[in-house]
């Protein structure tokens, strides 16, 4: 059984319009909204709204404290969701894996088919975000978020663990390398190892610099390379439908590969490995997540806007395939090396100028890409190290000097360029960049299953339903989807456990992947559990504040003989609890950072002991 704890008047516009979405009424219990804390057995919940018009919310006190003015401001709007989005989702694959995906499936209608199932599975996964969104959407960083407040027992394990792998695993060398090869194609030049590699490194540095000095700007010119985006597949997609028209003289019969749609054979393995491909051309419909706090009206917009962007890449995705089915032949390209983009320019419009034109299209798409990541994936390292689970908070949680995450950014640079230096070319590059699959895959099997435990304890705390609610079959087939991708990279490959992307065994990147977590499992064992049992000491979370209203957890060593004053001065988030004489100048310190009065009146809440969860 729940408890509620008074701590302050508290009411959230669904109490006061008298809602119960659950039980359909229209009568609601708003005692729930007039408790600033709630327990439910060990957990904590504290009442929460930030400063971006979206509604009061309950999160489990362990999670990082709300920012209720945003340090990165309030610069995402409508347009800006879409193109965050659609950046990220268009890299270079719509423009490259076409060939694969046909060549796995075996024909023209079975690929298109996935083409249209890779729309239906992001739209799953794409609720369940916003789902999580509406329970939390005062806090950026996405999967951080709702890990956190999906399993916060045990204490910081998840945060831990999603912590260290992102922060290790967050380099985008891949993505530069594309860049630098695309590039060279504009020329016709082939470069030797290190001339890629300078290109790349450069490449990368140029995409740090415009997201590094204003977030505004970054932003602008994200959507602007989106908007190019966009245009260039909506080229395409209107000249295949000029082909198809029989109007090009190129291209005697664009009927040619529609007669007979289903003609061919798929085998499991090339199936399987195309539906891969194509969830992954999806990849960055939840981009937008990532900046949840800086968004006005958060859960209406990410509703209304990250639909939008999806379905129009969609739309865009399917097009552009049929343009490229109506002027290629099917046999050149499943044999193809090339791109099927280059393979379309070439037999529309001949070649020379236009595939050149297109090498830099798709060079402008990989940088667009590279800017979309860094905006997203920053604030999601940001939000790890506001959970104070990584040292040097600070590093982490400040915006100084201009307003944006300098320290996130200069930690993918630094892995970046790291990985893009070190890794030879050939197996060790491709092992290190299949490492990022597997703990991905992990951590949103158990994200998609964690939706389900938040709404228990909502229910538990005698919470009303959220702004938006996914629908039960729509979560299952999430749930699905995200168990195939894990189950997916056990499965060999035709030619056999050495006939990968690497030279020895194929599934070494899985083993190393689960070898990881294990060890994030072991690390968060010792330093939160075993160490301070050892020594005399128990881990606690206080509220650090900074310029700007920036503020994040760190934890801290409090010896065990002074626990009990410890719990009777801070609250279950961490802010210490205004009192007469000496402990007074607590609440006083955190002040002189630069914060808001971060007291409250009322009994202090203790903080459960993380060993005993």
């Amino acid at each position: 059984m729940s408890s509620f704890n008074w701590r302050r008047p508290f009411r959230s516009r669904e109490a006061d319009e008298g809602r119960d979405a659950a039980a359909g009424t229209g009568n609601i219990n708003t005692s729930a909204y007039d408790a600033a804390e709630l327990t439910d057995g060990s957990l904590v919940f504290v009442a929460e709204k930030g400063g971006n018009d979206s509604l009061p919310s309950y999160q489990e006190a362990t999670g990082a404290p709300v920012e209720t003015s945003s340090p990165l401001g309030y610069s995402v709007g409508a347009i800006t969701i879409i193109f965050l989005n659609i950046s990220k989702m268009i890299g270079t694959g719509v423009y490259s894996t076409p060939s694969g995906i046909l060549s796995g499936t075996g024909s023209v209608g079975l690929s298109m088919i996935y083409w249209a199932l890779g729309f239906l599975t992001s739209i799953a996964s794409l609720s369940v975000y916003l789902e999580y969104a509406a329970y939390f959407p005062n806090r950026s960083g996405s999967e951080v978020v709702y890990l956190e407040q999906a399993y916060p027992r045990p204490r910081w394990l998840f945060p831990t663990s999603f912590a260290f792998l992102s922060v290790a695993l967050s380099f985008s060398s891949g993505n530069a390398i594309v860049l630098a090869q695309y590039l060279f194609r504009t020329n016709g030049y082939t470069p030797t190892a290190w001339e890629l590699k300078g290109v790349a490194v450069a490449g990368y540095t140029v995409a740090v610099l415009v997201v590094a000095f204003n977030t505004r700007v970054s932003y602008g010119i994200s959507n602007a390379i989106g908007i190019v985006k966009v245009l260039t597949l909506v080229f395409i997609a209107l000249t295949g439908l000029i082909v198809l028209g029989g109007n090009v003289s190129r291209v005697p019969d664009p009927h040619a590969n529609f007669v007979n749609p289903f003609e061919g054979t798929a085998t499991p393995y090339g199936a399987t490995n195309a539906l891969y491909k194509i969830v992954f051309s999806y990849a960055g419909f939840e981009n937008a997540f990532n900046v949840v706090n800086e968004i006005k009206n958060p859960v209406k917009q990410l509703k209304r806007n990250g639909f939008v962007s999806l379905t129009v890449v969609a739309i865009l995705y399917i097009l552009a395939n049929i343009a490229y089915f109506a002027a290629v032949p099917k046999a050149d390209l499943k044999a193809a090396k090339q791109i099927a983009a280059s393979l379309f320019f070439t037999n529309v419009f001949g070649p020379g100028n236009a595939v050149k034109g297109l090498n830099i299209l798709i060079a402008l798409s990989s940088f667009g890409n590279l800017v979309a990541v860094l905006l997203g994936s920053s604030r999601l390292i940001r939000e790890c190290g506001r959970q104070g689970v990584l040292p040097f908070p600070r590093f982490w949680a400040s915006t100084r000097p201009f307003g944006t995450p300098l320290g996130p950014y200069a930690l993918k640079w630094a892995l970046t360029i790291v990985m893009i230096i070190a890794p030879p070319a050939g197996d060790a590059f491709n092992f290190v960049t299949d490492l990022q699959v597997y703990p991905s895959a992990f951590f949103n099997v158990v994200m998609a299953v964690g939706i389900y435990l938040v709404r228990i304890r909502r229910r538990h705390l005698g919470l009303p339903r959220a702004e938006f609610r996914a629908w039960d079959p729509v979560i299952i087939f999430n749930i699905l989807v995200n168990l195939y991708l894990l189950i997916m990279p056990w499965y060999p490959p035709a030619g056999g456990i050495y006939a990968g992307d690497v030279s020895f065994w194929y599934a070494t990147y899985v083993v190393t992947g689960i070898a990881i977590l294990i060890g994030c499992g072991v690390y968060y064992y010792l330093w939160i559990s075993a160490i301070p049992r050892l020594r005399g000491y128990r881990i606690r979370q206080e509220v650090v504040v900074f310029d700007h209203g920036a503020q994040s957890h760190r934890l801290i060593k409090v010896p065990v003989d002074e626990l009990a004053h410890f719990d009777a001065t801070h609250d279950a988030v961490g802010r210490p609890l205004a009192e007469s004489g000496s402990d007074a100048g607590a609440g006083d310190d955190l002040k002189k950072d630069g914060s808001a009065e971060a007291t409250r009146e009322g009994p202090a809440v203790p903080i459960v002991d993380a060993e005993k969860q």
